[in-house]
């Protein structure tokens, strides 16, 4: 069967996670990803956390999927020129370096677009345009800078990063986004064109809802569904929220039974107000029904601690998954807090390709996250990272090097 993105070839001069993260995405829908690597080191995550000496780190094995290797000095003359020849027979090329790595290199965009008007090229940066564009980024400065750090964690705690990459991969997701879209752009135009997501503005996309209620605070100076209503006091910017659900749906995370031994032995639970009435039932209050200070959502605001812990007496008496099973009955909103032993472990997690066990030819067999999006004519098929300028003879070859001409090549050090 074809895939979705047959007949496309990235250059992919990314590293670490906000670049591979696009690129790999890209390489699971079809297209070909040569990844430029220097020669002897590769990628710096090839060595960082690495859990069995001398072999390519989960890091970077995780992030690198269905790609192949190529190990170009890109400051030597002669590995130049084997870079403006990808160039020339490839469709985009993505990278993540410091800002002006690039230029710096002799590959500006007008050079660029002289090897190939059609080139698109696609760029993860810290900051868009501003006073910060220069400034080097990474995962926990991005949540910072895009607002998610202020807004996350208690209101009598410091700020808070979230374990979900939202500044590395939340970017490169992005950018794959916004490299199709060009593709598509050049069908009609027949040009390339540039490609920037900023970290700082992909996370400030995921917290749009903080946004809105940054507007709403100054509006009245008040927002009923966070856990400060009506007692604690709002300052000039959204406060952190704990874990109140951030919608117009009241949630909370509640203890359920094994909870002193086991840290994620709890349960997400929203009180959504259609069944209201079956939350009642369930938790032994049916009395709140109809009693006029819980009847309704907006009486329930100011008792949203209150029901929560009496909710919670409930849950206690029950596993996070005996009191889903419950729960998913009657229509009840909830989630398991689900740790990562219990999410490798799922079954059928494994049967969707969400968990994929890859085999290695150094490391063995290891689980990876496949890919999170399905489509119906292009099935994702997971294949291992490639080793370090494994691939490096093979597309020398496609691009029309001899076998004599890439030993010399290699023999000048420009592979």
């Amino acid at each position: 069967m074809s895939k979705a993105l047959d007949g496309v070839r990235i250059l992919d001069f990314t590293h670490v996670q906000s670049g591979p993260t696009c690129t790999q995405l890209l390489a699971w829908f079809g297209a070909d990803v040569i990844k430029v690597e220097r020669a002897g080191a590769g990628d710096i995550t090839r060595e960082q956390l690495r859990d069995i000496p001398d072999v390519d780190s989960l890091y970077f094995t995780m992030l690198n999927h269905n790609k192949r290797s190529v190990t170009i000095d890109t400051k030597n003359p002669e590995g130049k020129l084997v870079l403006e020849a990808l160039i020339q027979k490839c469709d985009v090329l993505v990278e993540n370096f410091a800002p002006g790595a690039l230029d710096r290199m002799g590959f500006t965009w007008e050079r660029i677009q002289e090897l190939n008007p059609r080139m698109i090229v696609a760029s993860v940066k810290g900051f868009g345009p501003g006073p910060y564009e220069d400034c080097k980024v990474y995962e926990n400065v991005a949540q910072c800078a895009g607002g998610a750090a202020s807004t996350t964690g208690f209101d009598d705690g410091p700020p808070v990063v979230t374990g979900a990459q939202i500044g590395d991969s939340g970017t490169g997701l992005h950018l794959a986004l916004g490299i199709v879209t060009a593709l598509y752009q050049r069908t009609q135009t027949g040009r390339g064109q540039k490609v920037l997501a900023a970290m700082q503005d992909g996370v400030l996309n995921l917290c749009r809802v903080k946004l809105r209620d940054q507007q709403r605070l100054e509006r009245t100076g008040t927002m009923k569904e966070y856990p400060q209503y009506p007692n604690g006091m709002f300052g000039e910017a959204v406060p952190r929220a704990g874990n109140a659900s951030g919608g117009g749906q009241p949630g909370w995370i509640l203890k359920c039974k094994g909870w002193e031994t086991d840290p994620n032995a709890y349960i997400y639970f929203i009180t959504q107000a259609p069944v209201w009435t079956k939350i009642c039932n369930v938790i032994g209050k049916e009395e709140w029904a109809s009693d006029p200070d819980y009847a309704t959502p907006a009486a329930r605001l100011p008792h949203l601690k209150d029901i929560f812990a009496e909710i919670e007496r409930w849950t206690m008496t029950k596993t996070k998954f005996e009191a889903m099973q419950i729960l998913n009955r009657y229509d009840i909103p909830c989630g398991p807090i689900l740790s990562m032993k219990e999410i490798a472990e799922e079954p059928s997690l494994r049967k969707t390709g969400t968990i994929v066990e890859v085999d290695h030819p150094t490391r063995g067999k290891y689980l990876t996250v496949g890919n999170p999006i399905k489509l119906s004519d292009s099935p994702t098929e997971v294949k291992r990272s490639p080793l370090l300028g494994e691939h490096t003879d093979e597309v020398m070859t496609e691009l029309g090097y001899s076998p004599e001409q890439i030993s010399a090549l290699r023999t000048a050090g420009a592979i």
